[in-house]
């Protein structure tokens, strides 16, 4: 049986909307990872807490760099849209 349109039925959030979410775990994932790493190293080596905070300094600057990265380019084309106007075609910049 054909599933039928449902004009009630909500929209899903929109994949930009997915895009920052990831970008959020990305971050946490790199801190996190990092800091995990630099925690391995201290048990190995016996010296805490020298490289779980090198970690979570490493994991934080390179999280941060890649966020602030992928937030321009996820904002680019919403300006360049902006600036363009409605009349103009989409292939165009």
């Amino acid at each position: 049986m054909p599933e039928t349109h449902d004009p009630n039925r909500p929209k899903p959030p929109a994949p930009s909307l997915w895009r920052l979410a990831g970008m959020g775990v990305d971050l946490a994932a790199a801190v996190g990872g990092f800091t995990l790493i630099g925690w391995f190293a201290d048990r190995h080596w016996q010296v805490f807490p020298r490289y779980t905070i090198t970690g979570a300094v490493l994991g934080l600057i390179g999280g941060m760099y890649n966020l602030v990265r992928q937030a321009l380019a996820a904002s680019r084309p919403e300006s360049r849209r902006q600036r363009r106007g409605p009349d103009q075609g989409e292939g165009r910049e």
